[in-house]
């Protein structure tokens, strides 16, 4: 019975997981209008500035968090393999460095907030007035 309700409870928390929305997030102070193509460009390092042409710099969630598998697949439309090894790449290349990696929602709302240059993502239900939601 035990083993039981244990699994309805992991099938439960794994459901509200894969239903978490997502939300991008920037430091208050940042103004510019962003779309999910540009996000997209500044998060595989194609895009390096901001409209207003301050500098702009992308941090992920950790690898294994669900929030990182959704945003990959979302907004970069290509599973989480297929951006390690993209990033694998232009790695060995020396063309590029991927976007720093938090732990945590707090975490990541910490650093947004205390940055200008900052655009990263969160869970929705952790969005504070530290930060300023993209409007997609």
């Amino acid at each position: 019975m035990i083993k039981h309700i244990l699994s309805f409870a992991s099938l439960l928390l794994f459901a509200s997981i894969a239903n978490a929305e997502l939300t991008v997030i920037v430091n208050k102070a940042n103004a510019n209008q962003l779309d999910e193509k540009t996000i997209q460009r500044i998060f595989l390092g194609k895009e390096k500035k901001f409209a207003d042409g301050s500098e702009s710099i992308p941090v992920n969630q950790s690898p294994d968090s669900a929030m990182r598998q959704q945003f990959d697949e979302s907004i970069l439309g290509r599973s989480s393999s297929q951006v390690s090894a993209y990033w694998s790449k232009l790695v060995f290349t020396g063309k590029g460095i991927p976007p720093k990696e938090m732990m945590s929602d707090a975490e990541v709302i910490e650093l947004v907030a205390s940055n200008p240059s900052v655009i990263a993502y969160i869970e929705s239900s952790s969005l504070t007035d530290a930060v300023k939601a993209v409007e997609l």
